[in-house]
């Protein structure tokens, strides 16, 4: 199923684009993506040609870390009714669960959560387009609007414990310094921020009941009836609990407040299994992993959530044909 984001994660790509020395109207294009929707920032646009437009342009232009110097010229204004709802929150712990809660009317493809333990607080984020594409330079920009968004509770001076990345460290990490600090973790095994659970108590003084509610009712009446599926609120926490290892039917059932009978009922009425969802969203995964080329097996293995990487071999044999090993040596040569 193809994933659509609102147009406005554009803003700030021609600025970005024009600085590094590329025509934005052609690479816009180039994408299939109209010139028109830097105007309407509303429009919904393709998630996977987003990813390999701002892809391209960091390629082309040589600056690594496109997608956060997009974030880095944003505002949380340019998140729309989300950014309003957000910014009007009592605490950040409220302003986080909300992205968490209606990430999806901003962007398909993306999943946040909050875990919380006795003194950290987890912020993940990941994207899942549809595709077997890079999503490198939207990750990072998707992590940058995260961070600047809890920079605008905690202070401009404000550092999270450490920022994470899946992918690897680019040959450059001066621009993830002057935005996050210096504790960055690339190859970590989840997008995200970690900070100090007392972070999320800090209080909002400038919080508005007011426009919060009209805010809210803004992103109700946009919601899409077709997607607001019970299957697609599973898929997301499957998304975001499969690096865990803890990624059952039995968990997702608790986090969702049901029994495990009604996940089932419930996926089957949608045409579903729970089962179907965890494949669906592995071979995703297990595609961008093999492609990006720097992890071995048994670090992507636990990435998707098996217990040994025997169980990805047989897994991937099962429904790709082929061992692991063998697809990743065809993608890392060019072959597909």
């Amino acid at each position: 199923m193809p994933y659509f984001s609102r147009s406005g994660s554009l803003t700030s790509f021609p600025e970005v684009a024009r600085e590094a020395g590329l025509d934005p109207i052609s690479l816009l294009q180039e994408f299939g993506l109209p010139r028109g929707c830097l105007g309407e920032p509303d429009s919904m646009v393709p998630s996977e040609s987003v990813c390999c437009l701002l892809e391209a342009a960091a390629a082309r232009s040589g600056v690594e870390a496109f997608g956060l110097r997009m974030a880095e010229a944003r505002k949380i204004s340019s998140l729309g009714p989300l950014g309003m709802f957000a910014r009007e929150q009592k605490t950040l712990r409220d302003a986080v669960t909300a992205l968490a809660d209606y990430a999806r009317i901003l962007n398909e493809s993306l999943s946040i959560s909050l875990e919380e333990s006795a003194d950290v607080a987890i912020l993940r984020e990941e994207l899942l387009v549809g595709g077997v594409v890079p999503v490198r330079q939207a990750t990072e920009l998707a992590v940058g609007l995260l961070f600047k968004m809890m920079c605008s509770f905690l202070g401009v001076d404000w550092k999270p414990l450490r920022v994470c990345f899946v992918h690897d460290a680019p040959v450059d990490t001066s621009v993830h310094a002057r935005v996050f600090g210096r504790d960055v973790q690339f190859d970590a095994e989840f997008n995200g921020i970690v900070c100090a659970r007392r972070d999320l108590t800090v209080a909002n003084p400038h919080a508005d009941a007011t426009i919060a509610r009209y805010a809210m009712q803004l992103l109700e009446h946009r919601k899409a009836p077709n997607r607001d599926r019970f299957e697609s609120r599973v898929r997301q926490l499957v998304v975001l609990q499969l690096s865990s290892g803890q990624c059952t039917v039995a968990r997702i059932a608790q986090m969702l407040r049901v029994d495990r009978r009604t996940i089932h009922r419930r996926l089957l009425e949608e045409g579903e299994t729970f089962s179907g969802i965890v494949d669906s969203v592995r071979r995703e995964l297990a595609g961008r992993y093999l492609a990006d080329g720097h992890r071995t097996l048994a670090q992507i293995s636990s990435l998707l959530g098996f217990s040994a990487p025997s169980g990805f071999s047989r897994w991937h044999r099962h429904h790709f044909g082929r061992p692991a090993s063998e697809a990743r040596t065809r993608r890392t040569h060019g072959h597909g």
